[in-house]
């Protein structure tokens, strides 16, 4: 009897990575009526992460927080054996703007702030932030800021929120902060591994998604960098070099001088969450995917974590995506031995986001009754 099983991470814009696995698991049932299938949703530290955390059977915490412009968002976080998973995106997310040049200057990171001393509050031993698909590029400074952390301007005056308003910070204070957090430890959670600033940082790759042309860009990075100079005067450590510093606008950046975080990938901190270790030690098969099986895919996304895990098992891997832009030696070298895209199959990109449970059901069994014939 043959064992599959089914490890995607989410379709964004679509379909969740539980929702994902279901509907592959329907489509290898409607193939293989006989198979044993065992469905792990898995994320990597992104957007969706709660979903998956929620299906592994994390409590689910819902309130009320500032949003990236100020307005109040519905946002959630998950506990887990006495860790608190933040995700930034639930708090902060690009979906609350239509990104411009006013929201690439002003979107703000205190909402996340607000989670995490929710979540201290209610007594999490240890703190998880995710940090993935942020409106903001303040460095993490409005989390702070909702943290306790006192930001000056030359005139004394408390700084604003936002990106561009750190452009004219002169002093930190995070007594208050330091307190706050009373020694729970933080882990920022992510696969990204941009600095924080440069041609590879915050502002110069993520700025022009949030709307951040020339000059923007321009304010962003001088502002960024009088951040990490005020942090470092304020007794942190230098965080303008450290590897995935950059991650979310710099909110990765942020935790790491003003939480004392350590950075782990995400999707490692996630995957152990999920007993897919264990099911691919049972499995004859694995099939993966997400929305895009793109370049990105290969450095640190969850179809990669999932190809090294298969190809340790000597397991063959199949994958299912809403587009597919690797190669065929790229795709080999992930091991993937069969793939289908639900793109090729559907007559617009609208037509496959809307309808993408239902493709995935049909092109997973598709995918199924040509790996068994092969």
């Amino acid at each position: 009897m043959i064992r599959i099983v089914i490890a995607p991470d989410k379709f964004k814009g679509s379909v969740t990575a539980v929702e994902a696995a279901d509907a592959i698991a329907l489509g290898v049932r409607d193939a293989l009526p006989d198979a044993v299938i065992e469905t792990c949703p898995v994320a990597d530290g992104g957007e969706g992460t709660l979903d998956v955390l929620a299906a592994a059977g994390a409590r689910v915490v819902n309130l009320t927080v500032r949003g990236p412009l100020d307005a109040q968002v519905e946002a959630t976080y998950a506990v887990l054996d006495g860790t608190a998973y933040i995700e930034s995106a639930r708090a902060c997310g690009i979906e609350f703007v239509t990104p411009s040049a006013e929201v690439a200057l002003r979107a703000h990171t205190y909402g996340v702030g607000e989670l995490l001393a929710h979540a201290l509050e209610g007594g999490a031993e240890r703190l998880v932030l995710t940090v993935g698909g942020t409106a903001s590029t303040d460095g993490g400074a409005g989390m702070l800021q909702a943290l306790g952390a006192q930001l000056v301007d030359d005139a004394g005056e408390q700084l604003g929120l936002g990106g561009g308003a750190l452009a004219r910070i002169a002093k930190a204070d995070l007594t208050a902060v330091t307190a706050k957090l009373g020694g729970v430890p933080v882990v920022v959670a992510t696969d990204v591994t941009n600095p924080l600033l440069g041609e590879r940082g915050a502002a110069a790759v993520f700025g022009p998604q949030k709307g951040a042309g020339p000059a923007e860009l321009a304010t962003l990075e001088s502002a960024l960098t009088s951040w990490v100079d005020i942090l470092r005067a304020a007794g942190t450590p230098d965080v303008s070099g450290v590897t995935g510093a950059g991650a979310g606008g710099g909110i990765a950046g942020g935790a790491i001088a003003g939480l004392g975080a350590t950075v782990a990938s995400g999707f490692d901190l996630i995957v152990g969450l999920t007993g897919v270790e264990a099911a691919l030690d049972r499995a004859d098969v694995v099939i993966t995917g997400e929305g895009s099986l793109d370049t990105q895919s290969l450095d640190g996304k969850a179809p990669a974590g999932i190809s090294k895990r298969a190809a340790a098992r000597g397991i063959p891997l199949l994958a299912i995506a809403g587009r597919i832009q690797l190669t065929e030696a790229q795709l080999a070298g992930l091991g993937v031995v069969g793939s289908r895209a639900l793109i090729d199959h559907a007559p617009s990109l609208a037509h496959a986001q809307t309808h993408a449970a239902e493709m995935l059901r049909e092109q997973a069994a598709e995918l199924m009754r040509a790996w068994a014939e092969g």
